[in-house]
């Protein structure tokens, strides 16, 4: 089923008298339950797409198409609800709050979803998803004491904490090595599936293309 579809997207840029178009009419439709890679050279357009798609930033024209809904169409606090309620997060670093603990991450984020949880059904949706990305044993652990890959699996936890139905991954693997990256790569497409969302990803690494149900190559601001 297709959950999110961009259309005719497009993104320019003015710098004094310059225009640079960086998105020239996008069209792409993401499936549940599928991982969607975007591939290209840098400037490719793949990230200012990824970060559009995900209402981090407007398009120029066009419209974006969740579950029915225009988001185009929609104020600031009504896309960042959708944000925050509907879509997950996944960057090149965990970008983890350095004094709260692996379980307060977590809860952080379910109360930013404003899922409106009693402490005792977050402490239990918590050690659900600890066990998912095989992390129970860290609940306790600050971001200083764990390694990149369990940061990024603990950041993976986090964008999936509150259930999301889109989620968003640009460049996950990028700080990681090539075991890490394919432990990460694995896990994402695991819980794209076991959980049914949609996943669109942005990576230069090769590799990780066999982690992706579809690859969409960029190139210039358009679909290649």
């Amino acid at each position: 089923m297709t959950v999110f579809t961009i259309e005719d997207v497009r993104k320019t840029f003015t710098n004094g008298e310059v225009t640079e178009e960086i998105l020239k009419g996008v069209n792409l439709s993401l499936k549940e339950g599928e991982v969607t890679a975007l591939v290209g050279a840098s400037g490719s357009g793949k990230s200012t797409l990824l970060t559009i798609a995900a209402g981090l930033q407007p398009a120029s024209d066009g419209q974006i198409l969740f579950e029915g809904t225009n988001l185009t169409e929609m104020n600031a606090e009504q896309v960042r609800k959708v944000r925050a309620n509907k879509f997950g997060f996944v960057f090149q670093f965990a970008h983890l709050v350095p004094f709260l603990t692996v379980e307060e991450q977590l809860m952080l984020m379910l109360d930013v979803a404003g899922t409106k949880m009693k402490k005792s059904e977050q402490k239990k949706e918590i050690d659900e998803i600890l066990s998912l990305v095989d992390m129970s044993h860290r609940k306790k652990a600050y971001p200083s004491s764990l390694s990149g890959g369990e940061k990024q699996r603990i950041a993976i936890a986090r964008a999936i904490i509150h259930k999301p139905k889109v989620l968003f991954a640009d460049e996950p693997t990028a700080s990681l090595d090539s075991k890490r990256s394919k432990d990460v790569m694995a896990l994402i497409r695991e819980l794209t599936k076991t959980l049914n969302i949609t996943t669109l990803l942005v990576t230069h690494d090769e590799e990780m293309l066999a982690y992706a149900d579809r690859i969409i190559k960029m190139s210039d601001g358009q679909v290649a």
